[in-house]
């Protein structure tokens, strides 16, 4: 297993619509246990292939404390939502530091496929519903920030480019000294 990069808001290529999975195997297997890997070290409840620059309908959860209940959804669709909607202070691996209050259905039925390939459906409410419909945003292009204000969005972007760069300053000096 490898740890993978994580894009970081406003990275462009978080845009990105994802391609449905055509072909399980050892490809796919290897890229969720990546994704695992990568979604607990962070640590996150949910991870997006989009999030990690595989471009593909993948996403992986576990909102479980004990960190022992990886779900895995390929080529999810959403097709249930409740009428009733709740507020949940989201969060993302993606844009790092942020948190704010996103409107969306409290409870969802998703169709998917398993890591090997094999169909299922899954009625979610609570946390994983939040995860469920947050992840599957990722698969289309969409950052929860883009939900916020204009003004709130704004700051966040300014924020985390001003932290990239400070981020890429200090690199690059370390290593000039190195060099010398």
């Amino acid at each position: 297993m490898a740890l993978l990069n994580i894009l970081r808001y406003p990275d462009a290529r978080l845009h990105k619509v994802a391609k449905p999975v055509t072909e399980f195997g050892e490809r796919i297997a290897r890229l969720v246990a990546d994704m695992a890997e990568t979604m607990y070290e962070a640590p996150g409840v949910g991870l997006a292939a989009s999030q990690v620059d595989v471009h593909e309908q993948l996403i992986v959860v576990d909102i479980t404390e004990t960190k022992d209940d990886l779900r895995v959804f390929i080529n999810p669709e959403i097709v249930w939502a409740s009428d009733d909607r709740q507020v949940y202070d989201e969060g993302c691996l993606s844009v790092p530091g942020i948190y704010d209050g996103v409107e969306r259905p409290s409870r969802v039925r998703v169709r998917a496929l398993d890591a090997q390939g094999v169909p299922f459906e899954l009625e979610a409410d609570g946390l994983m519903a939040v995860c469920i419909q947050h992840e599957m945003d990722h698969l289309k292009g969409k950052i929860f920030v883009e939900y916020l204000s204009p003004l709130k969005r704004n700051r966040i972007k300014a924020k985390l480019l001003k932290e990239e760069r400070a981020i890429e300053r200090d690199a690059a000096l370390r290593a000039a000294g190195r060099r010398y």
